[in-house]
């Protein structure tokens, strides 16, 4: 898989700062909260740092298979004082009792380069797999982010139509109220048509306090998510023309889910992992190769112990080193035993994850096909909650209906309308969660929905 895809698209500080005071002036669109979110929900943050921090763990494996070098110095300063027991005069020459001050001053360089490290060969392969394990990890975050932000941005949508509807059926309710009343004063209308309206009216007041409190709750969860104070989502400008169906078969959508998801990748990167140590833990039986140049040197100033004359001694040397492990107390063995079954563990989790993630993918792909149906449904089931309205009133109004049809068609024209807002917003959303199933969810896929938002 290739690396040079961009991962870290930050939002800049001033454009987080620009967003954060137009957020009192005017509403803002579903990328330009998304590009503020990136630069502040912290679980995505997080997610950049442990990306990092992988990168750079994986990179350590490097120095398996590179070659160490390594350098050392040091300088003594020895009082030499030597006293013979019984000085030998007549010795050549003679042993006497001698005292002076000398200095020595050593350094050396060293490489080592492995030739035959098995274990270290395979940490080198894991590491390349902890790298594209990482990076599949910060997908996966970033299409959450992706996810979460947009369902709170379509969540104070969906309670912004619910109390404009609310409010819109509470005004309808409260005028059939009146005409009630005006009714059964002039003896056109008995008390119940009186009494049916004022329950619809009271039951649409207690609905419009519920539906704002609501819309607090939501907005207050779209500023925590995207770090904007008071953020304002753009409407949706045109309500009839969503996103087209999808035209491919569900099992293309599973087989490429099982391929590119990132969740399904992390798992088959695990698996390949484990298989990896594995080969490390048995590695501990096999014998290493290693080697070695050296050059280094002594320098003796004002002598040494046994002699008064400076002098200096290079010593280069070159060696091939061969270790051979016998016995380890059964440590070797135990730790193979344990990666085999760390290995079974991991091929079951990628199964798992695997079959999880196809699931998901048809949940997904269903659920937005019968959305789209069901938008289509609801449109047609507006206009004829719509037409049984007007029919209702004009029944009313000539004495053929009394008042609990025209509240009745009230109630239910207006609750279509709420679902029909609902299901458009669960269509888009459902949308980016069947592309987060697959995998192919990036933030390019924003941009059809803002083409739907109004300017």
């Amino acid at each position: 898989m290739s690396l040079s895809r961009s991962l870290f698209r930050t939002l800049p500080l001033t454009a987080a700062v620009v967003l954060a005071f137009a957020s009192n002036a005017q509403a803002q669109s579903l990328v330009e909260m998304f590009d503020a979110a990136r630069g502040y929900d912290a679980g995505f943050i997080s997610a950049k740092a442990q990306f990092e921090a992988n990168l750079a763990k994986a990179n350590q494996t490097l120095g398996g298979i590179l070659p160490n070098i390594a350098l050392s110095a040091s300088a003594t300063r020895t009082n030499f004082d030597y006293r013979p027991d019984t000085p030998n005069t007549t010795a050549t020459p003679p042993v006497v009792a001698s005292q002076r001050l000398y200095g020595t001053g050593s350094g050396a360089i060293t490489l080592s380069q492995p030739i035959y490290r098995p274990a270290a060969w395979a940490a080198y392969r894991q590491g390349g797999q902890l790298l594209l394990q990482a990076t599949a990890q910060y997908e996966a975050a970033e299409q959450d982010l992706l996810v979460r932000v947009s369902q709170a941005y379509f969540d104070v949508l969906t309670s912004e139509d619910n109390l404009e509807l609310v409010q819109a059926q509470k005004k309808a309710v409260g005028e059939q109220l009146a005409s009630a009343k005006r009714n059964f004063e002039v003896g056109t209308a008995t008390i119940t048509g009186v009494r049916d309206a004022q329950a619809r009216f009271d039951l649409a007041n207690a609905q419009e306090i519920a539906t704002d409190n609501d819309l607090r709750i939501k907005r207050l969860a779209l500023d925590l998510a995207v770090g904007l104070s008071n953020a304002k989502p753009k409407r949706l400008a045109n309500n009839t023309k969503l996103i087209d169906a999808p035209t491919e078969d569900v099992s293309i959508w599973v087989t490429q889910s099982e391929a590119a998801s990132p969740a399904v990748r992390q798992a088959q990167l695990g698996l390949e992992i484990a298989s990896l140590e594995v080969n490390k833990a048995s590695a501990g039986h096999k014998p290493t190769v290693d080697a070695q140049l050296s050059y280094s040197g002594v320098r003796n100033v004002d002598g040494s112990a046994t002699s008064a004359i400076p002098s200096h001694i290079y010593n280069p040397s070159a060696a091939i080193v061969l270790n051979v492990p016998l016995f380890a107390g059964f440590t070797t063995m135990y730790r193979v035993k344990e990666t085999v079954a760390l290995e079974d563990k991991a091929r079951s989790d990628y199964e798992n994850v695997r079959r999880t993630t196809a699931q998901a993918t048809r949940t997904a792909y269903f659920g937005l096909v019968a959305g789209l149906s069901q938008v289509k449904a609801y449109e047609a089931a507006e206009a004829s909650s719509q037409s049984a309205l007007d029919a209702n009133k004009l029944g009313y109004s000539v004495g053929v209906n009394i008042n609990i049809d025209v509240l009745n068609s009230q109630s239910q024209l207006y609750q279509t309308k709420r679902d029909l807002a609902k299901a458009r917003y669960d269509v888009l959303v459902g949308n980016l969660k069947l592309r987060q199933a697959t995998g192919t969810l990036t933030p390019a896929d924003l941009q059809p929905i803002n083409a739907l938002l109004a300017p």
